[in-house]
């Protein structure tokens, strides 16, 4: 996953928030389809599919902070 340290933490964080969050009213695309989800109604692939677009922003984030705590426990124990 080397393609993801190419990416500065600021442009991960601005662009998997927003991402998460749009559009912006009534209410965020993610939070409506994880609420679906958790009711069972999470059927038709739009929604499947508006669940996996939007959640990419915050499977981003995670995996970039993941990394780089491994990296730095690594460069740590290399000392």
């Amino acid at each position: 996953m080397k393609w993801l340290d190419q990416f500065p933490w600021a442009v991960v964080i601005i662009g998997g928030l927003a991402l998460a969050l749009a559009p912006f009213s009534p209410e965020p695309h993610l939070w409506e389809k994880l609420k679906m989800w958790q009711a069972g109604t999470l059927h038709r692939g739009i929604d499947i599919f508006d669940l996996a677009l939007h959640g990419a922003g915050p499977v981003l984030i995670l995996l970039k902070a993941l990394r780089s705590l491994s990296r730095a426990r690594r460069h740590s124990v290399d000392e």
